[in-house]
């Protein structure tokens, strides 16, 4: 019983100490924290498989909250249930609160200082990098087909040309995949939901991530 009680302490101070290392990277944003989530539950600890990460942050993005924090209330869940979830959270919170709270009290008085605006251009910068790969590593998760490509065309032509809530855009992703899926099957078509596997070596295109 203590052992198990031990183990179980052990893994919940490991899903802790790995998203307080994430915490950091919410300058960007949730979707700036999916490469670096990416490394420290896929590659170095195999939490999830590479073709969940697309699954992930798919869920993540359509729930209500941040992308960073639900993917974490559903990585630190999927490892060790309720008590994994919270200590997800809460690992990936405390950083941000900190950093936040922080900004807020010197913010004020450094607003005009050349050095900070240097500082705070220098961060945008890194931030659409980790998101541009983030976009990137989901293309390659996600299109799989023609089908998965004329959906991502057409919901980017009406995000960019309309003024359609992104909501509906969603919706009509999920209605489009289910009836194209579907009707492949009435059809006798072959279905694809997972891309190919790809080589061992395509993993070394990605650069590494240090927190």
């Amino acid at each position: 019983m203590i052992k198990q009680l031990r183990a179980k302490f052990s893994e919940l101070a490991q899903i802790f100490w790995v998203f307080f290392r994430i915490g950091p990277s919410s300058f960007g944003g949730g979707y700036a924290m999916i490469p670096v989530i990416e490394r420290e539950v896929v590659q170095k600890r195999g939490w999830l498989e590479q073709e969940e990460i697309a699954d992930l942050v798919s869920v993540a993005g359509t729930a209500p909250g941040g992308v960073g924090v639900n993917s974490a209330v559903f990585i630190g869940y999927r490892k060790s249930g309720i008590a994994g979830a919270c200590m997800a959270v809460l690992g990936i919170t405390l950083p941000t609160f900190a950093i936040v709270y922080l900004l807020s009290v010197f913010y004020l008085n450094f607003d005009n200082n050349p050095k900070i605006i240097a500082a705070l251009k220098g961060i945008h910068g890194a931030i659409i990098a980790l998101i541009l790969l983030a976009a990137f590593k989901m293309v390659k998760t996600s299109l799989i087909d023609v089908s998965t490509t004329v959906i991502v065309a057409a919901a980017l032509a009406v995000m960019l040309f309309t003024s359609i809530h992104p909501l509906f855009i969603i919706a009509s992703g999920i209605v489009a995949g289910i009836l194209l899926v579907n009707g492949k099957e009435l059809l006798g078509m072959k279905v694809r939901t997972e891309p190919e596997t790809s080589r061992p070596s395509d993993q070394q295109l990605f650069p590494e991530y240090y927190i």
